[in-house]
């Protein structure tokens, strides 16, 4: 009985002893669930600090780009390449307007029409010729660009910022090659003009000058100028001295001579319709021509221009040589009949 007694407080003791080895265990368990909660949340609060970094940093690259400045860039649209970049709030845009636009319209100015050390995109109509062997001989394209619609691009870009391109109008020759070859049959209009062939100077100055417009061709709605078609009158292209006149005075100077072909040119237009651009009178009288009817003209200064309103192609032809000079403004047969006279 004792001895069963024993067994039982043996078996017991055992019991106690198991369950308190279950207690340590799941005692142990919970403090490493509980360690591992603690690191998970450390990490989601690591995360989430890395996180508020992140878009903090986000933040402050977006308020970057808010206080970015506007820019407006000009491009050529021939080369691609932008020769301009504007910041119109630097330049008083949104508080001095009309500075802003004054400022942009001189820009504008100087682009097309160049300065004294930049040639600018404006660029006269050189036009075609026929040369000796009967071919067309290329000028060049008229080339405008346009200043009052560059500054309204500009002045539209201001707000927002963006690329703009050179409003660039490029206009050719208003004639068809295939009528090149009538544009001698008939003559429309003409004049001629007398000098002194024995004054050699002058004589020879006549001679290059109306060799210089011969068998141009004026397309419809072309340009002319005299002082592009013939050149500079200077030594280095064969021109002499000869008398001249400049601030009412007859001197010598290179070249003299050249105002009796325009001249000469200027009474045989205006017997068709043509729009003058620009032309001028001589400061003295002149004898070969009657008071008021000579044009005169000065390469890089006063020049003789008009544009061809006739609503047809005309050919240009001279005839010099004898102390005569005459020319004649010529059409085809076909185009006779459409000419618009002067009114």
């Amino acid at each position: 009985m004792r001895k069963l007694k024993w067994g039982i407080s043996l078996l017991l003791i055992g019991s106690l002893i198991g369950l308190a080895g279950c207690a340590e265990e799941s005692a142990a368990d919970e403090q490493k669930k509980g360690k591992e909660a603690v690191q998970e949340k450390e990490k989601e609060e690591e995360k989430a600090n890395e996180d508020a970094k992140v878009e903090e940093q986000a933040e402050k690259e977006k308020e970057k780009e808010e206080v970015k400045p506007v820019v407006v860039n000009v491009i050529d649209p021939n080369t691609k390449e932008v020769i301009k970049t504007f910041t119109p709030a630097e330049m008083g845009f949104g508080s001095n307007d009309e500075k802003y636009k004054a400022e942009l319209e001189k820009w504008a100015r100087e682009t097309a029409r160049g300065t004294d050390t930049k040639p600018g995109y404006d660029q006269r109509m050189i036009l075609d010729k026929i040369g000796p062997d009967g071919k067309i001989i290329k000028g060049q394209p008229e080339i405008i660009l346009e200043e009052s619609e560059l500054v309204e691009k500009i002045l539209d870009s201001s707000v927002s910022g963006g690329d703009i391109e050179l409003p660039l109008y490029v206009t050719e020759s208003g004639y068809s090659p295939e009528d090149v070859p009538r544009l001698n049959e008939v003559v429309v209009a003409s004049y001629t003009t007398y000098f002194n062939s024995g004054v050699a100077g002058r004589t020879k100055n006549i001679e290059l000058s109306a060799e210089a417009i011969n068998n141009i061709i004026l397309g419809e709605g072309d340009h002319f100028s005299f002082n592009t078609t013939v050149g500079p009158s200077d030594a280095a292209h064969g021109y002499q001295p000869a008398e001249e006149a400049v601030n009412g005075k007859l001197v010598m100077g290179i070249g003299g001579g050249i105002c009796q072909t325009s001249s000469t040119l200027f009474n045989a237009v205006d017997k068709v319709r043509v729009s003058y651009v620009e032309k001028h009178h001589h400061s003295v009288t002149v004898g070969y021509v009657p008071k008021g009817r000579d044009a005169t003209v000065s390469y890089g200064g006063k020049d003789f221009r008009f544009k061809n309103t006739t609503g047809i192609p005309l050919l240009v032809k001279t005839h010099f040589g004898n102390g005569v000079l005459t020319i004649e403004l010529r059409t085809s047969k076909e185009y006779e009949g459409m000419l618009k006279k002067a009114i």
